[in-house]
């Protein structure tokens, strides 16, 4: 294929990642990991199942970085998952110092790529990544809002018993606690929730999203959601590898949009050949402002620790 997806870290998020790319024949792809026969264990894996899933993406398992030179676009799951009790926020030590080492070694094999950055702390890792590579800020990017606004929608759809298909939905703000639903936003076949559901149970999904990975987390008890992260970075590239220009709520560096500077923060974008090629700026009312704003102060505070 004419396309090179590196995955890094070989875990449930990267394996997932690796196997959605390949199943839709989006690319050839890459699985990179420090522990030896992981990755090449998973790629071949992976490569026996192609004949039954009728796919010809061609897969490499290495723990060795160089395997990863020239790729068109770099997946970072690396890191520690979170285990109950743990916040996003308690990652940020091991994590940040992961992130910084991978940054540096994929960037400089793949200097035109594009980042999709998936690990925890989401935003703060975008930061850690961007100021790495030295990479325009199109070329750094969270999965954060896709996975959000993916969880709304289900939530959504299992309260209304309706197909996911007629469902769109938008969530803002930083990857955590603070996140920022809109359900003015949110529409079921283009009828805003607002008129399908009362306030109390649409107040009761939004907090039902803002919790849903330490949701997955208290169920699983040993690790951390990966099916749903995996599916939101593969929509990311697919839009990317295939010029598609979607609407995508994304972690992107802001310089002034919604009053916010110097900060990676989940908004509307435009996803295309380049990156991020447009930041959609919406009216947002005094009340969403606000949430936004205080979402925004929350990722600062972490990055400033």
């Amino acid at each position: 294929m004419d396309k090179k997806v590196t995955v890094v870290g070989a875990g449930n998020v990267g394996a997932t990642t690796a196997q959605r790319l390949a199943e839709k024949e989006l690319c050839d792809v890459v699985l990179i990991d420090i522990i030896e026969g992981v990755p090449q264990g998973k790629a071949l894996d992976l490569a026996e199942a192609a004949p039954i899933e009728k796919h010809d993406a061609h897969l490499t398992g290495s723990n060795n970085y160089d395997a990863s030179a020239g790729s068109d676009i770099i997946i970072i799951t690396a890191g520690i998952p979170r285990k109950p009790g743990m916040s996003r926020d308690d990652l940020i030590s091991t994590n940040a110092k992961i992130m910084e080492g991978v940054t540096m070694q994929v960037t400089n094999l793949s200097p035109d790529a594009i980042l999709i950055i998936v690990s925890n702390p989401l935003d703060i890792m975008c930061h850690i990544a961007y100021e790495t590579s030295g990479f325009p800020k199109n070329r750094v990017i969270g999965m954060s809002g896709v996975l959000d606004s993916a969880r709304f929608r289900a939530f959504i759809a299992m309260e209304l018993d309706v197909s996911v298909e007629d469902i769109h939905a938008l969530v803002l703000g930083g990857h955590g606690d603070t996140m920022v639903p809109l359900p003015r936003c949110s529409t079921v076949a283009g009828i805003p929730i607002t008129e399908l559901l009362s306030k109390e149970k649409i107040n009761a999904l939004v907090e039902r999203t803002r919790n849903g990975g330490a949701e997955i987390v208290g169920l699983l008890k040993t690790g951390s959601a990966f099916y749903a992260p995996a599916s939101a970075a593969v929509k990311m590239a697919e839009s990317i590898l295939k010029d598609k220009k979607k609407i995508l709520p994304c972690a992107a560096y802001l310089e002034g949009e919604y009053g916010i500077n110097d900060l990676f923060i989940g908004v509307p974008v435009k996803l295309g050949a380049n990156g991020i090629e447009d930041i959609i700026q919406i009216t947002l009312t005094d009340e969403e402002k606000a949430a936004l704003q205080k979402s925004a102060r929350a990722v600062e505070t972490l990055k400033n620790k």
